[in-house]
């Protein structure tokens, strides 16, 4: 699936504290595959993976943040912070209109996003699933469904 982001906007993905460096090059390689326009990382660094067949660390922009508050100072202007959080607030995605310029936030499996994180998110959004997903699989549901430019 070819995204043209010069007309569907932009989007960047990362991970909060990341728990496995493995969930890091499968996200990366999705990311690459469904036209993100830049990765990320907030505490944990990326390290090269084995998973990551294609090399999208090398082919679009990654960033790392220290912390969450740098990483929220540098938001793209105009983009809105979507946090993906299993959460009573959180927008089912079902329903979820994604905005054209937006940065995906996802948490670790264990612990997820950070109170600061789902606080200061724009959108909170959540599919159904029983128990959390590898954080990898949800980042990659997410951009699919981002994909499918729903009216």
């Amino acid at each position: 699936m070819k995204v043209n982001n010069l007309e569907q906007g932009f989007f960047g993905i990362g991970i909060q504290n990341g728990k496995t460096p493995e969930n890091l090059g499968v996200l990366w390689r999705s990311a690459q595959n469904m036209g993100a326009s830049f990765i990320f990382t907030i505490g944990n660094r990326y390290a090269k993976q084995a998973c990551d067949t294609h090399k999208a660390v090398g082919a679009m922009p990654y960033f790392h943040y220290e912390s969450f508050e740098d990483f929220y100072a540098h938001l793209p202007k105009g983009a809105m912070l979507v946090g993906v959080e299993l959460t009573e607030e959180a927008e089912p995605l079902e329903t979820f209109r994604h905005p054209r310029r937006c940065v995906y936030l996802l948490g670790a499996e264990d612990h997820g996003l950070s109170k600061k994180a789902i606080q200061k998110a724009h959108y909170l959004v959540k599919f159904r699933s029983t128990l959390s997903l590898n954080v990898s699989v949800a980042g990659s549901i997410i951009m699919y469904d981002r994909g499918l430019n729903k009216k």
